[in-house]
C-alpha cells in the first residue's frame, strides 16, 4: 500500500511541477521536447515527452487515472513498477516515433495511462492471480470508453501514443514475471529443474 501511494503521489508532483516549470519558467517552449516521429535527433524524447502536456486540462485529464494505475501498479512492488513503465514507455515512443506521421510533435502522459491500465486488465490472464483478474475486468468495464482512444479521432489528440501505449502495456502483461504470486513462481521453478534433470 505505501509503495503504491508512493509512486501515484510521485507520478502526480512529477508531471504537475513540469508543467508549472514549463508554464511559468519556459512560456511552454519545453513542449518540444515531445516525440517528433522519423527523426534522428529526436529519438531520445520519447522518454521525455510522457511528462509534458500541452495545457492544464490536457495534464488534468491524465492526472487522476494515471495516480490510479500507478498506485494499483505499485501496490505490486518498486521492481514491477519500474518494469511496466520502462517498457510502455519504450514501445509506446517507438511506436509513435515510426508510426506518428512526420512533422508532427507528441507530448503527454496518455500513452503511459493507456499502457499502465493496458497492463492491469491483462495481467491477472498472465500470472494467474484471481484477485488481478477482478481488477482488470473493473478497470475494463469502468474505462471501457478509452478504447476509442486508440482510433483515429480528433485532430490533435496522439491516438499513436494510446495504442501503442497499451501495446507496451499489454506486452508488459504478458513477459513481465516480477509480479507473479509465489505459488505461480515455484511451479515454474519446479518445472525449470525437470527440465534440467
Amino acid at each position: 500500500m505505501r509503495t503504491g501511494l508512493s509512486f501515484a503521489a510521485g507520478y502526480v508532483i512529477v508531471i504537475w511541477a513540469v508543467h508549472l516549470v514549463n508554464t511559468f519558467a519556459f512560456g511552454g517552449l519545453l513542449t518540444f521536447f515531445g516525440v517528433h516521429p522519423l527523426d534522428p535527433g529526436a529519438l531520445w524524447q520519447i522518454f521525455t515527452a510522457p511528462l509534458l502536456h500541452g495545457s492544464f486540462g490536457h495534464l488534468i485529464s491524465n492526472t487522476v487515472p494515471g495516480a490510479i494505475f500507478s498506485f494499483l501498479i505499485g501496490m505490486s512492488g518498486a521492481r514491477v513498477w519500474w518494469e511496466v513503465t520502462a517498457v510502455v514507455v519504450v514501445v509506446g515512443g517507438a511506436g509513435v516515433w515510426l508510426l506518428g506521421g512526420v512533422g508532427t510533435n507528441h507530448i503527454g502522459a496518455s500513452g503511459l495511462v493507456y499502457g499502465w491500465l493496458a497492463y492491469l486488465i491483462v495481467r491477472g490472464i498472465f500470472n494467474r492471480s484471481l484477485g488481478q483478474i477482478v481488477v482488470g475486468v473493473f478497470l475494463g468495464m469502468a474505462y471501457s470508453g478509452l478504447v476509442w482512444g486508440v482510433l483515429p479521432g480528433a485532430e490533435g489528440i496522439s491516438w499513436q501514443a494510446h495504442l501503442f501505449g497499451a501495446v507496451g502495456g499489454f506486452g508488459a502483461g504478458v513477459f513481465i514475471t516480477s509480479d507473479d504470486p509465489p505459488a505461480l513462481r515455484a511451479k515454474r521453478q519446479q518445472k525449470r529443474l525437470q527440465r534440467g534433470r
